[in-house]
Protein backbone atom coordinates (compact mmCIF):
# COMPACT_ATOMS: atom_id res chain seq x y z
CA UNK A 1 0.00 0.00 0.00
CA UNK A 2 1.39 3.69 -0.96
CA UNK A 3 1.26 6.51 1.08
CA UNK A 4 1.22 10.09 0.99
CA UNK A 5 4.60 10.21 2.12
CA UNK A 6 5.78 7.68 -0.11
CA UNK A 7 4.32 10.20 -3.60
CA UNK A 8 6.24 12.58 -1.80
CA UNK A 9 9.57 10.86 -1.43
CA UNK A 10 9.37 9.99 -5.57
CA UNK A 11 8.06 13.13 -6.26
CA UNK A 12 10.73 15.14 -4.91
CA UNK A 13 13.60 13.12 -5.80
CA UNK A 14 13.07 14.22 -9.37
CA UNK A 15 15.35 16.77 -11.21
CA UNK A 16 13.13 20.43 -11.27
CA UNK A 17 10.21 19.10 -9.30
CA UNK A 18 8.91 20.71 -6.13
CA UNK A 19 5.87 20.88 -4.08
CA UNK A 20 2.76 23.94 -3.84
CA UNK A 21 -0.60 23.75 -1.63
CA UNK A 22 -3.19 24.63 -3.56
CA UNK A 23 -6.78 24.61 -1.75
CA UNK A 24 -5.50 21.94 0.43
CA UNK A 25 -4.28 19.68 -2.39
CA UNK A 26 -0.40 18.50 -2.32
CA UNK A 27 0.80 19.64 -5.59
CA UNK A 28 3.57 18.43 -7.54
CA UNK A 29 5.18 20.64 -10.46
CA UNK A 30 8.12 21.12 -12.88
CA UNK A 31 8.18 25.06 -13.80
CA UNK A 32 4.13 25.95 -13.44
CA UNK A 33 2.86 22.37 -14.71
CA UNK A 34 1.58 19.97 -12.20
CA UNK A 35 2.63 16.80 -12.83
CA UNK A 36 1.08 14.66 -9.78
CA UNK A 37 -1.05 15.54 -6.48
CA UNK A 38 -2.48 14.38 -3.44
CA UNK A 39 -6.14 15.10 -2.21
CA UNK A 40 -6.93 16.02 0.83
CA UNK A 41 -7.59 13.62 2.56
CA UNK A 42 -4.33 11.63 1.29
CA UNK A 43 -6.34 8.70 -0.65
CA UNK A 44 -6.14 9.82 -4.03
CA UNK A 45 -3.12 10.91 -6.28
CA UNK A 46 -4.24 12.84 -9.48
CA UNK A 47 -1.48 11.92 -12.50
CA UNK A 48 -0.78 13.52 -15.82
CA UNK A 49 -0.95 10.41 -18.06
CA UNK A 50 -2.01 10.93 -22.69
CA UNK A 51 -5.47 10.82 -23.07
CA UNK A 52 -5.40 8.11 -26.04
CA UNK A 53 -3.87 5.61 -22.69
CA UNK A 54 -6.54 6.31 -20.42
CA UNK A 55 -8.88 3.60 -21.18
CA UNK A 56 -6.23 1.10 -21.31
CA UNK A 57 -4.78 2.40 -17.78
CA UNK A 58 -8.09 2.04 -16.14
CA UNK A 59 -8.99 -1.11 -17.50
CA UNK A 60 -6.61 -2.90 -16.90
CA UNK A 61 -6.92 -1.96 -12.93
CA UNK A 62 -10.39 -0.84 -12.31
CA UNK A 63 -10.30 -0.78 -8.82
CA UNK A 64 -7.09 1.05 -8.46
CA UNK A 65 -8.41 3.93 -11.11
CA UNK A 66 -11.98 5.52 -9.96
CA UNK A 67 -14.29 7.07 -12.60
CA UNK A 68 -14.77 10.37 -11.92
CA UNK A 69 -17.08 12.59 -13.81
CA UNK A 70 -15.49 15.84 -15.50
CA UNK A 71 -12.03 15.75 -13.78
CA UNK A 72 -9.41 15.21 -16.28
CA UNK A 73 -11.59 14.16 -18.76
CA UNK A 74 -10.10 17.56 -21.10
CA UNK A 75 -6.97 17.25 -19.45
CA UNK A 76 -4.08 14.67 -19.43
CA UNK A 77 -4.75 13.44 -15.69
CA UNK A 78 -5.60 10.46 -14.33
CA UNK A 79 -6.69 9.38 -10.26
CA UNK A 80 -5.58 6.41 -9.04
CA UNK A 81 -6.08 5.34 -5.37
CA UNK A 82 -3.32 5.01 -2.88
CA UNK A 83 -4.34 1.93 -1.26
CA UNK A 84 -3.99 -0.30 -4.02
CA UNK A 85 -0.76 0.35 -5.37
CA UNK A 86 2.29 -0.90 -4.69
CA UNK A 87 5.70 1.19 -4.35
CA UNK A 88 6.56 -0.20 -8.03
CA UNK A 89 3.32 1.09 -9.19
CA UNK A 90 3.53 4.20 -7.80
CA UNK A 91 6.86 5.02 -8.40
CA UNK A 92 5.86 4.34 -12.53
CA UNK A 93 2.62 6.30 -12.37
CA UNK A 94 5.01 9.75 -10.69
CA UNK A 95 8.02 8.46 -13.20
CA UNK A 96 5.97 8.91 -16.11
CA UNK A 97 3.87 11.97 -15.17
CA UNK A 98 6.98 13.82 -14.61
CA UNK A 99 8.48 12.78 -18.23
CA UNK A 100 5.24 14.35 -19.59
CA UNK A 101 6.79 17.81 -18.05
CA UNK A 102 10.22 18.05 -18.56
CA UNK A 103 12.56 18.60 -21.47
CA UNK A 104 13.14 15.66 -23.05
CA UNK A 105 17.00 16.09 -22.62
CA UNK A 106 16.02 16.07 -18.36
CA UNK A 107 14.04 13.36 -18.67
CA UNK A 108 17.08 11.07 -20.65
CA UNK A 109 20.07 12.31 -18.33
CA UNK A 110 17.81 11.55 -15.17
CA UNK A 111 17.45 7.66 -16.37
CA UNK A 112 20.96 7.70 -17.50
CA UNK A 113 21.56 8.57 -13.89
CA UNK A 114 23.52 11.99 -15.18
CA UNK A 115 23.35 14.26 -12.14
CA UNK A 116 20.90 17.00 -11.95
Amino acid sequence: MATAQDVRRLALALPRAYEALVRDYVKFRVGRIVFLSISPDEELIGFGFPREERAALVASEPGAHPVVALVGAHRHEELARLAVLDETELAELVLDAWRMCVPKRVAEAYLRGDSR
